[in-house]
């Protein structure tokens, strides 16, 4: 094809849009294509490095037309616009398969995660490309043919074995796209990469980790020097500004999903030695498990990989939020009084044998002037029914967690006690009440939200922060959080989560006050009660010293002191906390069943 004016290329690439749709299905609904007739333009989309891209959030196809110039390739533009379809279609089609896919490709390639996006890119391709070759008849192979003479610099052996997969899927000429000739190593990694696509073209996820360990070796060589391979990562960024979900799980065939293809019988059409890994041909993979969770610190490399700009903080607050939603419970409420009177219902005939103080004479005569007992005389009928309907008063939370070095640093490990807070946190906010977080370690090592608020953002923030040092309660945030509290203000449950630390809470203030008073104090004008949820382990003893102090806690102050062995625990404990504590409508469910 000649080449082609700014204002030539554009008609040309929207005339091909309906085509590319139609390869896939006539019923296909995308945005049309955003085509940037320069890579200034392009780069201000998004799109640096490829000739195309997607973005998964809102369903786009972006073009640099200028890239596709260099490369002669607008003769190919129902070609491409088809691929770039096929990732919104057939994979990874949403941002959470996104997250999923990298997730399984992680583990198969040791020191090289960082490479799991662009691995993620060649793996989907293929089975997109296939599918286009072979049964929509695009020539994806020209576009291919044309990339390997325009595209300049030396080629990398995983260039080479990829280029050699097409070969053997298509049944073209060894070498006719650049792929592997007279290397019989390298030939048959291309024929067990073929057969990869071909056999597990509906279990794709499943297969990823295969692809992995596959291409490793070849990655590991020189696939950082190949521009080429740089110029087809069109999913680099597809996720970026998606809402994470699908990540945070290990699923249940991950493991075995990380299998180099010649060790699979599927693969190589051989019979499975005794001692090789287990392969479910019977199974649908991909499908969640209800696996282990993965650590913060992973999870946000998942979500960093897969384009999302997000920090340490950012990442935390979703990752618990994302683990603390499936376990939230309502709140408990507090249920205002409401007056159940007598209520006249009507009138229904006075039998004999009823008492006489039953009958309404007034009504028996009203009836009719003859009064015949047992025929025309009635009594009345009254029933019980609330006076007024009845209204829940929400609790309000008054949240205390612990950030000592005792405790783990929830932005790289999973802590509990920040998970158990999200859950109660979240679940109060569910119900309409108000949560004061609280995160405090040493002296002067402390921060809170600012009061009692709804901003689940705000108040997770404070608790996936971390001080990681000394052990001392904030006992004036305790006694100024109460101190101007009045019986018109709502109810406030105190909540403290930590360890055998939470005792310094009973020491003096910066102004002499004794922690028991303050103590005291803020149960009083909470009017709520307070528990703690303490890890105090199996070593603990009540008749040591701490011992005598919480039991003395307990017994005159009130507080609902739970001792919590594991630290994983804690989480039964932040689903129990708001039907043991209050009841409320959850209690009477639970009862109910």
């Amino acid at each position: 094809m000649a080449q082609l004016s700014p204002a030539e290329r554009v008609p040309l690439w929207q005339a091909a849009w309906p085509e590319a749709l139609a390869a896939w299905s006539r019923f296909i609904r995308l945005h049309d294509p955003q085509l940037c007739e320069s890579s200034v333009a392009a780069a201000s989309e998004g799109l640096q490095g490829a000739f195309a891209m997607i973005r998964l959030v809102d369903k786009r196809v972006v073009i640099d037309l200028e890239a596709i110039a260099r490369l002669e390739l607008d003769d190919h533009a129902a070609v491409i616009l088809a691929h770039e379809i096929g990732h919104h279609v057939l994979a990874p089609a949403s941002a959470t398969d996104s997250f999923r896919l990298i997730a399984r490709l992680r583990p198969a390639l040791p020191t090289f995660e960082r490479h799991a996006p662009m691995i993620a890119n060649l793996y989907t391709d293929l089975l997109i490309n296939d599918r286009l070759q072979r049964q929509a008849g695009l020539d994806i192979a020209g576009v291919y043919d044309r990339m390997n003479a325009r595209e300049p610099g030396e080629r990398s052996r995983l260039w080479t074995l990829y280029m050699g997969m097409y070969e053997s899927l298509w049944g073209l000429e060894k070498g006719s796209l650049g792929g592997p000739s007279g290397d019989p190593a390298m030939e048959g990694d291309a024929w067990l990469g073929a057969r990869l696509i071909r056999v597990y073209a509906r279990d794709w996820m499943y297969a990823a980790g295969r692809f992995a360990a596959l291409v490793l070796p070849y990655l590991a060589e020189d696939a950082e020097k190949d521009a080429a391979l740089r110029r087809l990562h069109d999913t680099r960024d597809a996720a970026a500004g998606a809402q994470p979900s699908g990540a945070q799980t290990i699923e249940a065939d991950e493991a075995d999903g990380v299998l180099h293809p010649s060790r699979d019988p599927l693969v190589t059409g051989e019979e499975p030695e005794t001692d090789a890994a287990p392969v479910k041909p019977d199974a649908a993979p991909g499908r969640p498990g209800a696996g282990q969770a993965r650590e913060p610190f992973e999870y946000g490399e998942i979500l960093r990989a897969a384009g999302l700009k997000l920090s340490d903080e950012e990442i935390a607050i979703r990752y618990y939020r994302e683990r603390a939603l499936p376990l939230l419970v309502p709140f408990p409420v507090q249920q205002a009084p409401a007056s159940e009177e007598p209520q006249l219902e009507g009138l229904e005939p006075w039998a004999l044998g009823d008492s006489l103080d039953e009958i309404d004479w007034l009504q028996t005569v009203a009836q009719s002037p003859v009064v015949i007992p047992g025929v025309t005389t009635v009594r009345r009928v009254y029933g019980r029914e609330p006076g007024a309907a009845r209204k829940s008063g929400p609790i309000d939370l008054d949240l205390y967690v612990d950030s000592s070095g005792s405790m783990p640093d929830p932005r790289r490990f999973t802590s509990f006690l920040t998970l158990a807070g999200a859950v109660i946190a979240l679940s109060a906010l569910k119900a309409g009440a108000r949560v004061q977080a609280t995160l405090w370690s040493g002296k002067q090592q402390w921060m809170a939200t600012p009061g009692f608020v709804r901003d689940e953002t705000a108040i997770l923030g404070i608790l996936v922060g971390y001080y990681g040092g000394a052990t001392a309660f904030p006992i004036h945030q305790l006694r100024d959080t109460f101190a101007k509290r009045t019986p018109r203000d709502r109810p406030v449950h105190i909540l403290m989560i930590s360890d055998d630390g939470i005792t310094t809470m009973f020491d003096q203030d910066e102004r002499g006050n004794s922690g028991w008073d303050v103590s005291a104090t803020a149960l009083a004008k909470g009017r709520a009660g307070g528990t703690m949820a303490l890890n105090l382990g199996s070593w603990f003893r009540s008749d040591s010293a701490i011992g005598q102090q919480l039991t003395r806690a307990r017994d005159e102050l009130g507080w609902d002191i739970h001792s919590i062995a594991e630290m994983p625990d804690l989480v039964a404990f932040a689903q129990a906390f708001s039907r043991r504590r209050y009841g409320g409508a959850a209690a009477v469910r639970e009862r109910a069943a």
